[in-house]
């Protein structure tokens, strides 16, 4: 769990807390510091490995209950955004999960010994300046003249994980 505001190795590339405030010509945390913690257990082979959010409470539920059915170690990561820390007004926390799925930088799956076994398809793929706007812990990418380039960045990262866990099923809305 993340608590207190302060960056983490969960902490997203360039956003600002109080211990990576927005200062400086790279203003955030940086990049290539964080880590998947689901992906790391992932890589060691744990026998259930989950993502959720929030914002489907049915698919939480689920994924706890399949992974308190199993044996051995598991893993259940939930996103949670945090009014406090992200900056956002306490109710757009559930739209605030649905934009972080939605634009792909928080991929919703589930992995089975270290392999991808499922993951909930993005219906309608939004651009990360979306989620991202509405959080003044990223509010030093859009206070400037012109379009700030840590934003196509952020991008990339959404892209790759779109296609890293298939989230764009037959019948998902492509990203304007």
């Amino acid at each position: 769990m993340n608590t207190g505001v302060q960056r983490s190795s969960a902490t997203p590339p360039a956003a600002s807390t109080t211990t990576t405030p927005a200062s400086g010509p790279e203003r955030g945390n940086t990049f290539g510091t964080g880590k998947s913690l689901p992906l790391l257990a992932m890589a060691h082979g744990l026998p259930y490995v989950a993502t959720a959010t929030v914002a489907d409470l049915h698919d939480l539920e689920a994924k706890v209950t399949r992974a308190m059915s199993m044996h051995g170690a598991r893993y259940l990561h939930v996103l949670v955004p945090c009014p406090l820390g992200w900056g956002h007004p306490t109710d757009e926390t559930i739209a605030m999960a649905r934009l972080a799925a939605a634009c792909g930088l928080f991929p919703v799956f589930e992995a089975v010994d270290g392999e991808l076994a499922s993951s909930t398809p993005i219906r309608r793929q939004v651009p990360v300046e979306d989620y991202l706007r509405g959080q003044k812990r990223f509010a030093h990418l859009f206070d400037q003249a012109g379009v700030d380039p840590r934003l196509a960045r952020l991008q990339a990262l959404a892209d790759r994980n779109i296609r890293r866990f298939r989230l764009l099923g037959p019948d998902a809305g492509a990203r304007p």
